[in-house]
């Protein structure tokens, strides 16, 4: 792996999200502990955060962390219930956490660059609906998840669709069911992280995963992720046949040529990003 990239160490404060920069990567940061909850107001912080990510050419890898001992705990369900005197008993309001939610998410499946969790500590509903929508998580021996929306009749409903995207069937239902924590090993077997790592050394995996994707060619990165969530969801015929003309397109870019060159020629590419 490359020499690990060093971020400011001075962050950028946007509302209740930190932002961290370094050569090609950058760290968002949930800092509203101790539950760090998704409120109206995080949510919409962490989206624009995203979407600045998504607009900016130099960065290539975005890394989710969070302060505390809580990645995060989920909506906040004060914010929720404060709500239920309104006229039509919470509905508008309800709407629109759960729009807002569900947008998130898919902004991070949507964005061009990579996203990496870094999990030290606790992410409960929501919260490990956010793992879940990452396209890679790295955990502390210490972290721990749970959808325990059952234990207070909500379901979490939301939440299933990033994690059965991620584990296998009965491995979801068992945690959707049950509401029980699993530590992260657990996590790990069923396939919701990458993987575990001792809390005095997450930090710099996280540093080596990131500076190692972004030495990769931006445009190549970019096409993968596009085309892994879009085969992901058709048929093998038609997966096939999407991904063929990927790889299609794929060859006709230059940085498929300098990289493909730059191999046969055993030197270093250069890529340009197109």
């Amino acid at each position: 792996m490359a020499e690990i990239v060093e971020l400011s160490p001075e962050p950028r404060k946007t509302g209740p999200v930190e932002v961290q920069e370094g050569p090609g990567i950058t760290r968002l940061v949930l800092s509203n502990p101790p539950a760090n909850t998704l409120s109206i107001e995080v949510m919409e912080a962490l989206k624009a955060a995203f979407e600045a990510c998504a607009a900016n050419p130099d960065c290539r890898v975005v890394i989710l962390a969070a302060k505390g001992e809580t990645f995060c705990a989920g909506h906040d369900l004060k914010e929720l219930t404060a709500h239920r005197s309104d006229e039509d008993r919470g509905r508008a309001f309800f709407e629109r956490t759960m729009r807002l939610c569900s947008d998130l998410m898919q902004t991070i499946v949507r964005l061009p660059q990579p996203v990496i969790a870094e999990v030290g500590g606790f992410a409960t509903a929501a919260g490990c609906q956010l793992v879940a929508s990452c396209d890679l998580a790295i955990a502390s021996e210490e972290a721990q998840f749970q959808t325990p929306g059952v234990h207070i009749g909500l379901f979490c409903s939301t939440p299933m669709v990033a994690l059965s995207r991620n584990v296998a069937p009965k491995h979801a239902m068992e945690m959707l069911l049950t509401g029980e924590r699993i530590d992260a090993r657990t996590a790990r077997e069923f396939g919701l992280i990458n993987r575990v790592v001792p809390p005095e050394y997450l930090g710099t995996i996280i540093g080596k995963y990131a500076t190692t994707i972004a030495a990769k060619s931006p445009l190549t990165v970019r096409t993968g992720k596009e085309a892994f969530y879009r085969q992901l969801e058709l048929p093998l015929s038609e997966a096939y046949e999407q991904t063929a003309q990927v790889m299609v397109e794929n060859m006709l870019a230059r940085d498929a040529e300098e990289g493909i060159g730059a191999f046969l020629e055993k030197r270093s590419p250069e890529w340009t990003g197109q």
